[in-house]
């Protein structure tokens, strides 16, 4: 078993600071697993779970305020998206002085879900984003295995490569066929999934709505409402365009990544790692999961995450932003990297701390001033955190 031990950490802590706290994620991505892990070593009282998708379950809660109001310790409320009439309640619970109860919500990222906490328990709520294993968490020695594969738990820890793929097919069937559905989408599985694969040809490129609109016979807001459905139910990231004042036309749609290689690799019909090495699409596969990696190993908000381009051509696959720290990445497959007039330019405009080029190789090396060369598989002892 891979020990996630800094998501509990920072859950627990959460827990500790916050009366209502969710952990919010794609469907099978661990978040029952993570608050299992939690509960056993909860000693602040008993701990109560109640799984939203259990029958049983649902009769407890008929009358949930006689359910839920003389419960002390930890409360569990597992898939919280198909009971949103719970969050009126769960802001009375959560006022109560000197409460003695914590409440953990683990949801899928419905929009609704979203909307009612933001709406019933504002200032009352901390939100967790859990994603797969990342290369924290299982080593740079599986480095490999986790960028073929991804993070979901059962693909990435499947007894071969094979048994993968399959878990990751049965995976996109569900999620397209019964998940969204449950969720109140009402667009057709074969649309969305024809869409979802077309999104993984255009992974690592800049959204362009009506490229996608004439595709499908639609307007550009349809595609933009089903790319905002795979955006809120963490299957794809939206990096948005960073802006600066330099009087110099600058990229302003965001770009496009899968948050899980296992599932680009799937729908682009690649199941071992010769598929994925003689494809098109591989440097835009590994860009990609060494994005996604840095930002795990950062732990950085959703809101410090950018990109940046120019309409010159000039550009910076990642741009973190914290306070005045400004860090800056760009993303090679290759084992010799070297410093662009493109680097120098988004050095020197974007007034950043310092440039990493991550790449394929083995060392770690200056560029330039400001500029180092860092393998991916040195990211976890060579990149700094952000403070």
């Amino acid at each position: 078993m891979i020990v996630r031990a800094q998501a509990h950490d920072d859950v627990r802590r959460l827990l500790g600071r916050n009366r209502v706290v969710a952990i919010l994620g794609a469907r099978q991505v661990g978040k029952t697993t993570l608050a299992e892990q939690i509960a056993a070593g909860w000693r602040q009282g008993p701990v109560t779970r109640f799984d939203l998708e259990d029958p049983r379950d649902l009769a407890r809660l008929d009358e949930p305020s006689l359910a839920l109001r003389d419960l002390t310790g930890l409360v569990i409320l597992d898939e919280i998206q198909y009971r949103p009439d719970l969050f009126p309640l769960l802001r009375v619970l959560a006022d109560r002085p000197r409460p003695a109860t914590r409440f953990l919500l683990l949801g899928s990222a419905a929009p609704e879900l979203l909307r009612q906490s933001s709406e019933s328990l504002a200032g009352r709520i901390q939100y967790y984003e859990l994603h797969g294993f990342n290369l924290d968490e299982v080593g740079d020695a599986h480095l490999d295995r986790l960028w073929l594969r991804g993070g979901f738990p059962r693909s990435f820890l499947a007894r071969s490569d094979k048994a993968s793929a399959e878990w990751r097919r049965g995976f996109i069937r569900t999620f397209l066929e019964r998940d969204l559905p449950q969720l109140g989408v009402r667009i057709g599985a074969p649309t969305l999934r024809r869409f979802w694969t077309m999104l993984a040809h255009y992974h690592g490129q800049v959204w362009n709505a009506s490229e996608f609109a004439r595709t499908f016979g639609v307007g550009d807001t349809t595609v933009r409402r089903y790319l905002d459905l795979l955006s809120a139910t963490f299957v794809i990231r939206q990096l948005p365009p960073w802006h600066a004042n330099l009087g110099k036309r600058q990229i302003k749609s965001p770009k496009l990544y899968f948050t899980d290689s296992g599932l680009l690799h799937t729908l682009l019909q690649l199941d071992t790692r010769r598929d994925l090495l003689t494809h098109p699409r591989l440097g835009a596969s590994w860009e990609g999961f060494a994005l996604n990696a840095v930002i795990d190993h950062s732990r950085v908000r959703p809101e410090e995450c950018y990109f940046w381009g120019t309409h010159a051509g000039a550009e910076l696959d990642l741009l973190l932003v914290r306070g005045r720290r400004r860090l800056g990445f760009e993303l090679k497959r290759t084992d010799a990297p070297r410093c662009t007039p493109s680097m120098r330019t988004a050095l020197a405009d974007l007034s950043l701390t310092h440039l990493y080029v991550i790449h394929a190789g083995d060392a770690t090396f200056p560029l330039a001033p400001k500029i180092d060369a860092l393998p991916l598989r040195r990211l976890l002892t060579d990149l700094p955190q952000l403070p």
